[in-house]
């Protein structure tokens, strides 16, 4: 396809331009990326938790900060990935929200 073609979706009339494809493929590359990396990261994390080595489990505190990072990384991907599909629908929905909804989302804080 060339730059501003389209193509249906499962026949049912839905265009999707080859830009939004692209922009939806190179968000998932780049969770599944993350991903991988929060893999490497649970691995280390197990590893020093095993040696039980105190300056292993000190440097867990970092790795478990990267990985809780990486996470909300995903789920900022994720969320803008759900309003990118979600903005056109409430639009045309008549919605006064100027096609994008009331995303927030909610941190959870655990109480000692």
């Amino acid at each position: 396809m060339e730059g501003g073609d389209t193509f249906s979706v499962h026949g049912n009339g839905n265009q999707v331009d080859d830009k939004a494809f692209h922009a939806v493929q190179k968000s998932f590359v780049q969770v599944q990326s993350i991903l991988n990396q929060n893999r490497l990261l649970i691995n280390e994390i197990n590893q020093n938790h095993e040696t039980m080595i105190p300056d292993n489990l000190g440097r867990n505190v970092g790795l478990i900060r990267e990985l809780n990072n990486n996470i909300r990384r995903v789920v900022d991907l994720y969320a803008d990935l759900s309003l990118s599909f979600a903005g056109p629908t409430e639009a045309s929905s008549g919605g006064d929200s100027g096609g994008k909804l009331g995303h927030k989302r909610v941190r959870h804080v655990n109480e000692s």
